[in-house]
């Protein structure tokens, strides 16, 4: 009866089918199909059109132009009175009196100190006596020989007595000139008891106040007198810049006017343009041996005395020129890893880098030295836009916001060259091309 039972129980589980688990997983299968079905069409329902080509960036572009360029230089300079004297007391003495106010303008021969005289009167006075004492001797040594010439000739004296009259004669007379020039010395020695100005100047202020004892041997400064026209402007130029401008005009990149004939004009401290235009007059032959530099000094008509000696000012030095030279604006040169760069637009108006070689600065402008040739065009506005092999947009005119703004904000436009200018002068020289 149990084997029966086990067979029956057996024909029932063929009877149903395989186990519970095995169509559980069957059915699971198919519920991921269906789901990676639903999902592939949602992508696909979803995907977003291509995105469109990026746009060419806007440029300003200008042609490369070769032509002569006048150029300037520019040096700090000093100001320096033309005639600077020294008012100095050429007695000894009491100071009496300032004639003169401090700090203005003095005329030629006018009093500017009064010393106290009365000792140089009677000095003088003296010596007038001395020198009437002297010319009545000497007319009686005229009329003593003139009675013994005639009677030494007929031999009634003898010789020596005419010897010693002419003698007597000569000695008085030499008396006389040594008197007269005791009262020379003495009218001299009044006269310095009036300290006059030599020149038409500024007067400076009174190193010796009334009443101080003055001497000729000490160092009795009284003051200063400055003339103001013409003022003297100095300036320096250090021997790497001559070097340079040497190894230039011997290349023809530079070439002076005839005879150095240069004009100098000069900016004040705040910012301005002096009126009168100078021309340089002096030029030190050597070198200062502690600075390296040498002098040259021009000279400015100052007629109404706005220069004042002593002042700081830049002196801007034109009349020199570059033949055949190339400049561009300074915002369309970059500055790479290596070297300065400029985008070069071809034909296609297609962005090409080439490198550049920057010479001096001249207003907001650079010297190319190598890289360009004329009739080439390269891009202004908008060069930190633009990539190798790009295709531009030239449109006229500023691009908004393309310069100076883009060159602040990246730092990859080459910075102005004012900086590196002024380390080869001056002091400069400052001696940066302008």
């Amino acid at each position: 009866m149990k084997t029966v039972s086990v067979l029956h129980t057996e024909q029932r589980r063929h009877l149903r089918g395989p186990a519970e688990p095995s169509g559980w997983l069957h059915r699971s299968g198919r519920a991921l199909l269906l789901l990676a079905a639903a999902m592939t069409l949602l992508v696909a329902c979803k995907k977003h059109p291509a995105a469109p080509a990026a746009a060419a960036p806007e440029v300003t572009v200008t042609t490369v132009v070769q032509r002569d360029t006048p150029v300037d230089f520019q040096f700090t300079a000093q100001t320096q009175s033309s005639r600077e004297v020294e008012i100095r007391a050429r007695v000894d003495g009491f100071l009496d009196k300032r004639m003169y106010t401090e700090g203005q303008v003095v005329k030629t021969g006018q009093t500017m100190f009064q010393m106290d005289s009365k000792p140089f009167e009677a000095a003088l006075q003296t010596a007038k006596g001395q020198l009437a004492q002297q010319q009545a001797r000497l007319q009686v040594a005229r009329a003593n020989l003139a009675r013994v010439e005639p009677l030494a000739a007929q031999n009634a004296l003898s010789k020596k007595d005419l010897d010693d009259a002419i003698g007597n004669e000569k000695q008085s007379a030499a008396a006389v000139i040594a008197a007269q020039g005791e009262v020379q010395t003495a009218q001299l020695n009044l006269g310095y008891t009036t300290i006059k100005s030599p020149l038409t100047g500024l007067s400076s202020f009174a190193r010796q106040q009334d009443g101080s004892y003055v001497t000729a041997t000490s160092n009795s400064l009284l003051t200063y007198v400055y003339q103001l026209d013409p003022m003297w402007v100095n300036f320096s130029i250090s021997e790497n810049m001559m070097l340079k401008y040497r190894d230039e005009i011997a290349a023809g990149q530079l070439k002076f006017p005839q005879n150095n004939d240069f004009v100098v004009h000069i900016v004040l401290a705040d910012g301005s343009t002096f009126a009168q235009s100078g021309r340089i007059d002096f030029a030190n032959p050597a070198f200062n041996t502690e600075t390296g530099t040498f002098l040259v000094r021009a000279v400015f008509a100052n007629p109404t005395g706005t220069l004042r000696p002593g002042q700081f000012v830049k002196a801007r030095i034109s009349g020199a020129l570059r033949p055949n030279s190339i400049l561009v604006p300074q915002r369309s040169v970059l500055q790479g890893s290596k070297s300065h760069f400029v985008w070069v637009v071809d034909n296609e108006s297609k962005a090409r880098q080439r490198v550049v070689e920057v010479g001096d600065w001249k207003g907001e402008d650079w010297f190319i030295s190598e890289g360009l040739k004329p009739g080439e065009r390269i891009v202004v506005d908008g060069a930190l836009r633009v990539s190798a092999g790009q295709q531009l947009k030239i449109v006229a005119g500023p691009v908004p916001g393309a310069a100076p703004a883009e060159a602040a904000a990246s730092g990859s436009a080459a910075p102005p060259p004012s900086a590196q200018a002024s380390a080869t002068a001056q002091g400069t020289h400052s001696g940066t091309t302008q």
